[in-house]
């Protein structure tokens, strides 16, 4: 029996706890209804200080202490909810767990985290040097804060020496899918794939991803850049005609753009107009041609280009995938 451990983390992410209990609950389930013992012996973790705040049963389980637990086989680190605030500081004041999960590992523990839940992972150093994936929409803030981390931003689900990733939200499925065919055989995560309605061929997340450019600073020569971008994107012109009125030197304005936006002017209007075309793609019936001049390309060749490489897929892929949604939407 697989001991699996399932910490409840402070502004943890309701739902993928629950996510992380119903699949192995199911898979516990799947044997006893053939008259086996249960695959995954299940405990929901948490630390003292989490217990002493009235943290009591939670979905039929009594919270356990994490310094009262022998070794676990298997840790889940749940996602955090970010729309709580900073990352860095739920990391912060969730540092209790982290020599626990150092401690774990080296007794032979393998941990897996569940889309942001990556944050606490990489906060144990146990990932340095090691592959990992998260949020697409959260890779920039972990890059940054975990330097040494080799981030995959495309990828659903790394593993390396029993430490596991995921990407955002249901790719943390195809990683529970990938830890029961490991440890349950083919068959197993074949038939719970089969009850969770989970595609077992996605192969990347590029395409989930939203460009939503930071405004939050004090440079006021970038915040002009910005708007400059915003306001003529559609215009086929070039970033140095845009930008051509902010008053610093080319140079400059790139090296303090990156700085504060942490891509360059040419990277961030790339960014600004595929945006524009993911939207016109999701929500109207523009012809392919009216897509691309008003998301301000002329070439059609250079635009399926750049929007393949920045989204991972085709405009006319990407629109079969995410309009028939929107066309839902609207009969509703």
């Amino acid at each position: 029996m697989v001991h699996l451990g399932i910490l409840l983390t402070r502004k943890y992410r309701l739902l993928s706890v629950a996510a992380i209990l119903d699949v192995f609950e199911t898979v516990n389930r799947f044997y006893t209804e053939q008259g086996q013992d249960p695959a995954f012996c299940i405990k929901v973790l948490c630390t003292s200080s989490l217990k002493q705040a009235g943290l009591k049963d939670f979905a039929g389980y009594q919270p356990q202490l994490i310094q009262d637990q022998p070794r676990q086989d298997l840790i889940f680190i749940p996602a955090f909810n970010t729309e709580s605030g900073d990352l860095q500081q739920t990391i912060s004041e969730n540092h209790e767990y982290i020599p626990w999960l150092k401690q774990q590992f080296v007794a032979g523990a393998e941990i897996a985290s569940y889309c942001t839940g990556a944050f606490l992972l990489g906060a144990t150093g146990l990932l340095d040097g090691k592959t990992a994936t998260t949020h697409i929409d959260a890779c920039p803030a972990f890059a940054a804060v975990f330097p040494a981390v080799k981030l995959e931003p495309d990828r659903i689900v790394t593993g390396e020496n029993g430490l596991y990733t995921s990407g955002g939200a249901t790719s943390g499925f195809h990683l529970m899918l990938h830890l029961i065919e490991q440890r349950c055989g083919k068959e197993m995560a074949v038939r719970t794939a089969k009850i969770f309605a989970i595609d077992m061929d996605r192969g990347q997340q590029t395409y989930f991803a939203t460009f939503l450019p930071t405004h939050n600073h004090h440079d006021e020569l970038v915040a002009m850049a910005q708007q400059r971008i915003a306001a003529a994107y559609q215009d086929a012109e070039t970033i140095e005609v845009m930008i051509k009125d902010v008053p610093a030197s080319r140079r400059n304005i790139v090296r303090r753009f990156k700085q504060v936006i942490g891509i360059t002017p040419i990277e961030y209007l790339q960014k600004t107009r595929v945006e524009a075309a993911k939207k016109l793609l999701e929500q109207t019936n523009q012809q392919m041609t009216e897509v691309m001049l008003n998301s301000g390309y002329n070439d059609p060749k250079a635009f399926r280009k750049v929007f393949r490489k920045t989204v991972g897929m085709t405009p006319t892929s990407y629109r079969e995938k995410f309009h028939g949604a929107y066309r839902a939407e609207k009969r509703v």
